[in-house]
Order: C-alpha cells, then sequence, then structure tokens
C-alpha cells in the first residue's frame, strides 16, 4: 500500500526532538510507526541509552502497536513481551514497555536515559509520566515519536505543542487524509459519532472542548431507542417474547449507594451476534438502607431478571469494587436463596472508554431500553460534561445528576465493549 501525502510529509520532517503526529482516527498515524517509523529509529540507536515504549496501559500498547507489528515483520523481529520485566525484543533491540495511565508510572522512568521513545495515546497519559519522560530524553540523539488523538484544548499535551521554545514537530491530520479508508467506513464513523465531541476530534482532528449533553443523539430522541412492549416478557396472551429468541446472555451490574447517592442495578442484555446492547430491567433506590435490606432486593431483582429471561442466559453479575463489604454480603445472600450467580468485581476502566463505546452503539442504532427503565433513560438524557474541567473531559457528578444508574448499566456492558466494538 503506497504511502499518503501525510505519511510522506512525517518521514520528511520528523527529524525533531519531539515529533508527534495529532489526528483523527484512521488516519494512518499508527500504520506508519508499525512499517517504517519505530524499526527505523531502534536500528539507527547509537548504544546512547535505553529504548521505551509507552502506552495507556500495558494491554493497550500491545493491541495498537505490538500485535499489529507482529503479523506485519513476524516474531523474530517483534517478539514476546516478558512479563518478568516488562521488555521486548524488536529488530534485535531491547525495549522497555510501560503503561501512563496512573501518575505512580513515573517510578519506573526515574534513573532511566533514554535514547529513544515511542508513544501510542499520549492524551490519555496522566501528565507526571511525561513531565519524567522529558527528563529522561536527555542523550545528544535522542528522539521521540508520538500518537495522538486530539483532547480538551486545555489539555497538558496541547499546551506542550504550543510551546514556542520546544525542538518539536507535529503534523495534524483528519480522517479525510487517508484515501486508504473505504468511503463506507468514514461514512458510517460519520453518523457514529455525528452531534458529539468525538465527531470534531475523530473525525476532523480538532482539538475541542467537551460540552453539554454527553449522550445528544439519545437525549433528544429517547423513545426511538425504546425496545417495542410487545418484545418483552409477560404478555398478556401468555406467548413467547420475541426479544427471548435473540437473547445470548444478559449481565447484572451493580453501583452501591453512599453519601447522597443511590444503590442501581441494571440487567443489560446481548442479542445474537452482540449485534445490540438491551438495557432490560433496573432498580433505583436513593434513600439509607440497611445491608439486609439492599440483600433483599437483590434477590428479588436477579429473581425477576432470571425469571423473565432465564436462569441460563443470567449468570454473571458485576459489582462496584469500591465495596468489597457489600459485594461479600451480596454473595452470601445468593448462597442462602440457591441462586447461581456469579458476583465478581467490576472492571471500572476509564469511564470516558465506557462512554465513547455507548456514543458509537446510539449512533449505529445498536442500542435499546425498555420502557420499563426510567431512572437509566433520564440519567441517559441528562448526563453532561463538566465544564468546569480543565483539560481532561470529566462526565459532572454533583449529586443532582443521576450517575449511579449509569454506573451500573456500564459494569454491566462493560466486559463485551472490545467485543462489540470489534463488529463497528
Amino acid at each position: 500500500m503506497s504511502l499518503t501525502d501525510k505519511q510522506q510529509e512525517y518521514l520528511q520532517n520528523c527529524t525533531r526532538r519531539w515529533n508527534l503526529k495529532i489526528g483523527a482516527t484512521g488516519s494512518g498515524k499508527t500504520w506508519l510507526d508499525q512499517m517504517i517509523v519505530i524499526p527505523q529509529r531502534l536500528l539507527a540507536m547509537k548504544g546512547q541509552g535505553a529504548a521505551v515504549m509507552i502506552g495507556n496501559t500495558l494491554t493497550t500498547l500491545s493491541r495498537n502497536v505490538l500485535e499489529p507489528m507482529r503479523r506485519i515483520w513476524g516474531e523474530d523481529l517483534v517478539g514476546d513481551v516478558r512479563s518478568k520485566d516488562n521488555t521486548i525484543r524488536l529488530f534485535g533491540k531491547r525495549v522497555h514497555l510501560l503503561g501512563a495511565d496512573k501518575a505512580s508510572s513515573v517510578d519506573k522512568l526515574q534513573g532511566m536515559t533514554i535514547e529513544y521513545a515511542y508513544g501510542d495515546e499520549m492524551t490519555t497519559w496522566a501528565q507526571p509520566v511525561f513531565e519524567m519522560l522529558k527528563s529522561r530524553l536527555r542523550c545528544p540523539d535522542s528522539h521521540f515519536d508520538g500518537t495522538a488523538n486530539p483532547s480538551d484544548p486545555r489539555h497538558w499535551l496541547k499546551a506542550f505543542i504550543d510551546r514556542p521554545d520546544v525542538d518539536l514537530y507535529a503534523q495534524t491530520s483528519t480522517i479525510y487524509d487517508n484515501p486508504h479508508l473505504p468511503p463506507s467506513f468514514i461514512a458510517a464513523l460519520e453518523k457514529e459519532y455525528a452531534g458529539t465531541v468525538y465527531f470534531d476530534r475523530f473525525i476532523r482532528g480538532l482539538w475541542v472542548s467537551a460540552q453539554g449533553v454527553i449522550y445528544p443523539l439519545f437525549a433528544h430522541q429517547p423513545q426511538s431507542f425504546h425496545l417495542p412492549e410487545n418484545a418483552l416478557p409477560g404478555r398478556p396472551d401468555g406467548t413467547p417474547a420475541p426479544l427471548l429468541s435473540d437473547l445470548i446472555c444478559c449481565q447484572v451490574g451493580v453501583d452501591f449507594g453512599g453519601d447522597g447517592s443511590a444503590h442501581a442495578f441494571s440487567c443489560v442484555g446481548f442479542t445474537r451476534g452482540f449485534r445490540r446492547l438491551v438495557v432490560l430491567e433496573e432498580y433505583y433506590r436513593r434513600e439509607i438502607i440497611s445491608p439486609s435490606q439492599l440483600e433483599e432486593d437483590f434477590i428479588a431483582f436477579v429473581r425477576r431478571c432470571q425469571q423473565h429471561y432465564g436462569v441460563q442466559r443470567l449468570s454473571v453479575c458485576f459489582a462496584d469494587s469500591a465495596e468489597q463489604t457489600l459485594i461479600q454480603g451480596l454473595r452470601a445472600a445468593v448462597r442462602k436463596a440457591r441462586i447461581p450467580l456469579d458476583i465478581r468485581n467490576a472492571r471500572k476502566g476509564p469511564i470516558n472508554n465506557r462512554i465513547r463505546f455507548l456514543n458509537r452503539l446510539l449512533g449505529q442504532q445498536r442500542f435499546l431500553i425498555s420502557p420499563h427503565c426510567p431512572h437509566t433513560e433520564e440519567a441517559l438524557c441528562t448526563a453532561v460534561w463538566d465544564d468546569k474541567s480543565i483539560g481532561k473531559d470529566v462526565r459532572l457528578d454533583d449529586g443532582r445528576h443521576n450517575i449511579d444508574s449509569l454506573d451500573a448499566m456500564e459494569y454491566a456492558f462493560e466486559p463485551f465493549m472490545d467485543t462489540m466494538t470489534a463488529l463497528c
């Protein structure tokens, strides 16, 4: 595949100490690094210092960069990650791997002298990691190559790019700069991100603030995402609900209340082939209750869901891991009630990943909600970005907005986000 004009432009100009590609999803930023930039940089190293690759997490770094490189170049040139010390052999060079989502990761950079560093998803990094990297990139021939999707214009990376005193080349790109993308793919992304902050960032490659409602497609017309009443269990004529024939599994999410927030349960279902996500049942109680009352309510909720959708479909629950005592209470309660349900800790990945995922499903018309889930519907309609947050996207949680129903729903669908995204 021939190089795009933007890719050729980058190769001609990436001679600075800091070299960044900032732009839209699918614009060819990372592909160029996998094919040309990273191999050339590693082979040109003079032994002045270490080589480091940094991503949001080790998992995302491997998925976004290392695994595609292994498919391109083979296992002889791109080895396996050594879990013992998080290093990899790339083109004969030992490369240190680092996740930068937590500020505590700075400890792994301390004391290093870095000759070459590569950065993936830079706008997702904790700023202290980047600040430490700047002090470690101290060889005469040190180079850094990095990629990022744009974020808030007050983000620390944007401030670094705009500094006039940095030896830096920063290229910007839009999705339209990659002529190899099928028009149908571009049109699909335009539709999925329409009306959201992600359209400007991931399509147009712009640094724009997240403002207003988070789920505009849903908020403007929630009824268009309603599951038809006649598709649900409990039909007056006693005939099987059409939805049941299409559901392959269900999962429950639990968010525990406290300090003014509510206890919330959410049961979500996945249709055949993971084509659609359906919010089926909810529980919402905003008052102080005893652990025993919470357990009693939970048992009743699970029994109702299993009765409607089948015990074989609903066998897993994901609960807020911050409340281990309450989780243990729920586990004891289901054992006592002889309910077959595995209660696990919720994954609780980045909230904005869950938000982006749901916005894509909304744009693809792959999300449905039962009309019997008014609290979840209201939460989706009223969720807004915190306009007081500086430099990063934060969902407003001021005690007046129902974040609890959103958390419970997200804990339930989070394990299958990658599976469903792969179908986009």
